[in-house]
């Protein structure tokens, strides 16, 4: 049984079809790209997850749970950080946890063996404007994946950092990924990045948006920090072609 579960879900907004029978699944323990055009729904498919909005047709359901009992299955992190800037480091991770009922002592204590291994570790009375780009993307990972949620839905979450800075994370993400398997659902525009972290790719179409093409990645990991293999080369062309003929361009 598939951890999410996507059927024929369509969605209009204020007469605009946005999204048109999308058809996804995501098993447990599986990281999962959504790719598509500017505009074209991918972080729609978001608000639908997370509440935000409702679908006006077809089945959305969590653990074989209609997503509408199950609203708590994801753990979301936005484009940007979103750390609160009048709130230490701690305080910040330990929001979601907080936000549940989680008292702040035991949201702390399940967070504090976390922030080695996220390199957090001795900045926890810092504010966010005292860390670099990266180490605020840590952070908001962090109390994202403090919560517990059996999905982790990711929005572009590397896509503000400069070229070197998002390298760096994307490597150290997957390192992180591949010890404990996160179940992952990743929105983003960047080609490589997906073939990178992911084990499939759902491709969308322009608005309204549908499944056009779904890409399994069967490349060996680790796959960042090594030279990129023929064989991934061979997927980002098939991803850019895919994705240019939407636009009417070509290779």
């Amino acid at each position: 049984m598939s951890v999410l579960d996507m059927r024929n879900v369509g969605l209009t907004i204020g007469g605009t079809a946005i999204l048109d029978d999308i058809s996804l699944h995501l098993a447990e323990g599986e990281f999962l790209s959504i790719l598509g055009p500017s505009g074209a729904g991918k972080s729609t498919i978001f608000r639908l997850l997370t509440g935000a909005a409702q679908h006006d047709s077809g089945t959305i359901t969590c653990n074989g749970q209609p997503l509408a009992t199950n609203q708590h299955g994801f753990g979301f992190m936005p484009q940007r950080d979103a750390l609160m800037p009048w709130r230490r480091i701690i305080d910040n991770l330990t929001l979601g946890l907080e936000v549940q009922g989680i008292r702040r002592k035991d949201a702390r204590a399940h967070v504090t063996p976390l922030l080695a291994d996220f390199g957090l570790d001795g900045f926890t009375d810092h504010y966010p404007a005292q860390l670099s780009g990266g180490m605020r993307q840590r952070a908001a990972l962090l109390r994202t994946i403090a919560q517990n949620r059996p999905v982790q839905l990711l929005d572009e979450p590397f896509g503000a950092l400069d070229a070197l800075t998002r390298t760096q994370m994307q490597a150290w993400f997957e390192k992180r990924w591949r010890t404990a398997r996160w179940t992952t659902l990743l929105v983003t525009h960047d080609v490589r990045e997906a073939v990178a972290l992911s084990d499939r790719i759902y491709v969308l179409s322009r608005r309204p948006a549908s499944v056009i093409a779904e890409v399994h990645v069967p490349a060996p990991r680790p796959r960042l920090g090594r030279p990129v293999s023929a064989d991934a080369h061979a997927i980002e062309a098939q991803l850019l072609e895919i994705l240019l003929n939407q636009t009417g361009e070509t290779l």
